[in-house]
């Protein structure tokens, strides 16, 4: 070996000195301060690009949501009692935005309700119930803005789905709907949302599609009965899965199955509703798999500016995650028929009003948010009766001597104030009635609680009139009663659970 060979194999072979262990031991750390250096600016660059992915998500939903004029929901509305939320939920057949191409009819004509329901989310956040109103169901419709600003009068004993069709625009008038809604039922609407056949064919592709159940053949002409023939068949007898175009003829179909009625079609609807509901919730709430759900909802929704922005949208929906399918219940507003319309059964419909707003599930839990598993609590739980504000006249109608002047003591005590005492126009009557004016049902509800079995009557005038009647002689000085805390076996017999099998109780007749 040279020389300098072995010179150079000794320099190898010497043991480094601390300088040169120090430098060494330095030039680590640079390297390692550099690859963490980049690691940390490789993460923060993935986390940019995901809160920019997320933030340009949000302003697309933003710019699809539009929402309707604020200034149409009536002034005079129910007391925000309830814990819980309630959401008007409405299917226009409106034919603007590329919806006549699927529903058919005339692009110019006006948007008209072809469905709705009244959604009460109990303030537990595990049950829900929709109670669907029929869209030919006879009711009062109060006063409603129009196009030009004014606002119209009171109409009596017209079809619930005029509302919407009030100030004939294309687009319909949800605000005339919400009062409605309020109007009849004595509760606050928190939110209403409006969904076009547009909206819900793209929806239920988006999720793939909902099992639903035929029971029997279906033709072209059960679709659309102004056909000359029967023309194709568009649904064979049966389980199957449909989306788009074939999931909104589901929905829309009345003829050709059952008795062909609308409150027919009202049970297949809710059955299609639940297994959407049960699709959803199968796949998996999270943000990943709602923001593409919503992307498809808010491209054809209407909502109120409660609702007016992807934040608050979404944060609404992702509340309702925890309820559980079989707490989530379908029923239609108690009803009956009065010639080719369809009435409202005042009573049972007051005692179903009442469960809500106190938060009671159609089986008489308690759902007010900690205590959602207690039952019913006894009658004196409903509290003292506090009239303070509310304005009332009494009326005896019997021919018992000094009853107004005792129902007006009665009601004074706790607080009304009593604008005037008579005798009604005729002495006959054998119950207590409450007739309340437009926006007073709550109000009238605090005074029922006063005159044990008194029924609720809406009429024209405003204002409250108790007339009284044989029941009331012989009470004892008007102790509060405790009003209906659940609603009528008839009625929660009926619900649809969002859990049921697609084939159960499909059709009325």
């Amino acid at each position: 070996m040279t020389n300098s060979r072995k010179n150079t194999a000794s320099r190898r072979r010497a043991p480094a000195r601390p300088a040169d262990r120090g430098r060494d031991a330095s030039r680590a750390r640079r390297r390692k301060r550099s690859r963490t250096r980049i690691a940390l600016t490789i993460v923060l660059s993935l986390l940019v690009l995901m809160a920019a992915g997320a933030g340009w998500l949000y302003l697309k939903l933003n710019g699809n949501i539009s929402t309707f004029d604020a200034d149409g929901i009536s002034g005079d509305r129910p007391d925000d009692s309830s814990k819980g939320q309630n959401i008007l939920v409405i299917g226009s057949d409106a034919r603007t935005g590329g919806n006549s191409e699927l529903g058919g009819g005339d692009k110019g004509d006006i948007g008209r309700s072809d469905t709705a329901l009244l959604l009460h989310v109990y303030a537990d956040r595990k049950h829900a119930v929709a109670v669907s109103v029929p869209r030919d169901t006879l009711v009062d419709i109060p006063p409603c803005k129009l196009p030009d600003g004014s606002w119209t009068t009171t109409r009596h004993d017209v079809m619930f789905n005029a509302a919407y069709s009030v100030g004939q625009t294309a687009k319909g008038n949800p605000a005339c709907t919400q009062n409605t809604v309020e109007h009849l039922t004595g509760l606050r609407v928190h939110h209403t949302m409006v969904v076009d056949f547009k909206g819900f064919a793209t929806l239920t592709d988006v999720v793939g599609g909902v099992e639903v159940c035929v029971p029997q053949d279906v033709y072209q002409k059960d679709l659309n009965p102004n056909r000359a023939d029967r023309g194709e068949r568009i649904f064979a007898k049966g389980e199957q899965n449909v989306a788009g175009q074939r999931a909104l003829d589901y929905v829309r179909i009345r003829h050709g199955i059952g008795d062909g009625s609308d409150i027919g079609r009202i049970k297949r609807q809710q059955a299609f509703i639940a297994g959407l509901i049960k699709k959803i919730k199968s796949d998996g709430l999270t943000p990943t798999r709602l923001l593409p759900l919503a992307n498809a909802a808010t491209k054809s929704m209407t909502v109120d500016p409660g609702l007016g922005s992807a934040n608050k949208l979404v944060s609404f929906a992702m509340s309702m995650k925890e309820i559980d399918l079989h707490n989530t219940k379908f029923i239609t507003i108690p009803w009956r028929y009065q010639g080719e319309r369809v009435a409202i059964v005042e009573s049972e419909a007051d005692a179903l009003w009442a469960a809500l707003k106190a938060d009671r599930t159609l089986d008489g839990e308690d759902a007010g948010g900690k205590n959602g598993d207690k039952k019913p609590e006894p009658a004196q739980s409903a509290g003292p009766v506090s009239g303070d504000g509310i304005a009332v006249t009494v009326h005896n109608g019997t021919t018992t001597g000094g009853l107004a002047s005792r129902a007006a003591k009665a009601l004074t005590d706790h607080g009304f104030t009593v604008t005037g005492t008579g005798n009604a126009p005729s002495q006959d009557h054998s119950t207590t009635t409450i007739g309340y004016g437009p926006g007073q049902k709550a109000r009238a509800e605090t005074v029922a609680r006063l005159f044990a079995g008194a029924a609720l009557e809406p009429v024209s005038a405003d204002g409250i009139t108790v007339t009284l009647g044989e029941s009331y002689v012989d009470s004892p000085s008007a102790a509060p009663s405790p009003g209906p805390a659940t609603v009528p076996s008839k009625v929660a017999d009926g619900a649809r659970s969002a859990d049921d099998d697609a084939c159960s109780n499909l059709s009325y007749g």
